[in-house]
């Protein structure tokens, strides 16, 4: 976001540069212009003087007014040149400057629609593992629950006085013969 903001503010302060080229352009035109506009307006002041006076102060005027023209217009193709120079230049810029902008903000959008996948990730998995945990402590208390029972009924039948021996095989699946035909008979 902070490279976004820094490259349309870069993007503004461009096309104030553009602008302000473009003024300046506009107003060497002008003086331009102008300058043609005063020296037809010399030259229509000439036509009234006498045919000798006329020519005289014509040719002088013409030579100075000449070169001052030619002066001042090949400062303005200069000045012109340097500033279409820099109009394209700044186009440029501008041009690469707002790619930056639509790159940085599809990466942005990239970025935040990985971090949403990741995280409704992230969510989908906490919730597997409650229901995994959730199932654990069934399976388990089953587990315990029917041990217990098995170990109940095998030291409840016949033969089986001393607890603290060990149970055989043979004593557990009886037991769980017994549970079982039990659990059947209850249910029914």
């Amino acid at each position: 976001t902070g490279a976004i903001s820094s490259l349309q503010r870069q993007l503004e302060i461009q096309d104030s540069e553009l602008h302000r080229i473009r003024s300046e352009k506009e107003m060497l035109q002008k003086q331009l212009k102008e300058q043609k506009d005063q020296l037809q307006a010399m030259s229509d002041k000439f036509c009234s003087l006498t045919e000798e006076q006329r020519k005289e102060e014509i040719m002088v005027m013409m030579e100075e007014e000449n070169h001052s023209l030619q002066q001042v217009v090949m400062e303005q193709e200069s000045q012109l040149a340097k500033q279409n120079e820099l109009i394209s230049e700044l186009e440029g810029t501008i041009s690469r400057l707002r790619i930056e902008v639509v790159t940085s903000r599809h990466h942005l959008r990239e970025q935040e629609q990985a971090q949403k996948e990741i995280q409704s990730k992230a969510e989908a998995l906490q919730h597997t593992e409650l229901q995994t945990r959730v199932a654990l402590e069934r399976v388990s208390s089953k587990f315990e629950r029917c041990r217990n029972k098995i170990i109940q009924v095998a030291f409840n039948m016949e033969g089986s006085h001393d607890r603290s021996a060990e149970l055989t095989d043979e004593q557990v699946l009886q037991g769980m013969q017994v549970c079982g035909s039990s659990k059947l008979n209850f249910q029914q």
